[in-house]
């Protein structure tokens, strides 16, 4: 499908992923965007700063679990496209409260999935062979790795915790309806995202927003699982295309290339703030505190991004340097827009340790 004069539906375009697409759609293709988003603690609209003044741009206050609601935004707007982004998506939330992970990324994808099948049927063939419906998912389907390999689209799914197996049983709902359906379905799994509006409950901005309150850095047992960090406007960049270029029916794996140790993650964001805001007592990595482990706590995560690398061209733009430099300063320059998550009650207490 060619984006320019296409309409796509982004739903969860409020949260940080979806916000980055939107941004990217918005900035760079000349698509029509529809931002589908109920709002929950972890969204913010302020995150597309500048789309309310552009005629390409249109939001609705809507939940993926509300199949009459959807209806009615397929009538009227009538999509080429879908990117699925709406999602409970944090881990330690999802071991203190299940329930919710598992009505949004299972029961919202499904009612999703059901609205847009029979959408589809009903479009003209010829608009019919155009549509695409791409479902954003995680790595963390995989489960964990050892000291070496790397996830590839091949990889068996082994999640385990509830959040990745929520996200595991919305995948294969995808598939299911591209099989037995014939919807022309596409699927991505993600390495770590990273990068500017991201919500503070998440490792980067946590700990840059307490580093610069002179707070303690809480990590996670000894600090050293390991994730593989992807730039949140790399990964926009690469949902664009595959909607626009990739082959239905396929899974295409996106990550950033750059494995570090959580640790290792907190000691540069340290080092970066020591750089360019210097606190008066001293370097910050005298303020990295090591607190009790998540359950469950997968040890590593590797994206295998050969296959959307040879395909379809895309290379990550960011190293995790050039990108963690970018997100500090960000976070730095932009404090009205994470205070004011603070000051409408958000409170960054330690969740996920109930078993």
């Amino acid at each position: 499908m060619q984006l320019a004069g296409s309409t796509i539906f982004v739903t969860g375009g409020a949260g940080f992923i979806g916000s980055a697409v939107i941004r990217h759609l918005l900035g760079n293709t000349g698509a029509r965007v529809v931002n589908i988003d109920k709002l929950t603690y972890a969204a913010n609209l302020n995150s597309i700063p500048g789309a309310n003044q552009s005629p390409d741009y249109s939001f609705e206050r809507a939940d993926i679990c509300n199949g009459p609601a959807l209806r009615s935004l397929f009538e009227k707007y009538q999509p080429d496209g879908v990117m699925n982004l709406a999602a409970e998506s944090h881990v330690d939330r999802s071991i203190d409260g299940p329930g919710d992970f598992i009505q949004t990324n299972v029961v919202g994808t499904f009612t999703l999935l059901q609205e847009c099948l029979g959408y589809w049927r009903r479009l003209a063939a010829g608009r019919r062979d155009q549509f695409r419906f791409l479902h954003v998912s995680t790595d963390e389907v995989f489960g964990s790795l050892g000291a070496n390999g790397r996830f590839t689209e091949q990889s068996p799914y082994a999640p385990n915790s509830p959040y990745s197996a929520s996200k595991a049983a919305s995948d294969h709902l995808v598939r299911a309806w591209q099989e037995t359906y014939g919807l022309p379905t596409l699927l991505t799994n993600c390495s770590n995202n990273y990068g500017p509006y991201h919500f503070p409950e998440k490792l980067i901005p946590h700990i840059i927003i307490k580093a610069l309150s002179g707070e303690p850095l809480p990590v996670y047992g000894d600090g050293q699982n390991v994730r593989d960090w992807l730039y949140v406007d790399d990964h926009a960049r690469a949902l664009a295309l595959i909607i626009e270029r990739g082959q239905t029916g396929q899974t295409y794996n996106i990550g950033g290339g750059n494995e570090l140790t959580n640790l290792r993650v907190v000691e540069q964001i340290c080092d970066l703030l020591d750089g360019i805001a210097p606190a008066r007592s001293g370097s910050r990595r005298q303020l990295i505190s090591f607190v009790k482990d998540r359950p469950g706590h997968d040890k590593r995560y590797a994206i295998d991004a050969s296959k959307l690398e040879r395909e379809l061209g895309w290379r990550p733009e960011e190293t995790f340097r050039s990108g963690l430099e970018k997100t500090v300063q960000w976070y730095i320059d932009q404090e009205p827009w994470w205070r004011s998550i603070l000051d409408r009650g958000y409170v960054a207490k330690r969740v996920g340790l109930s078993v």
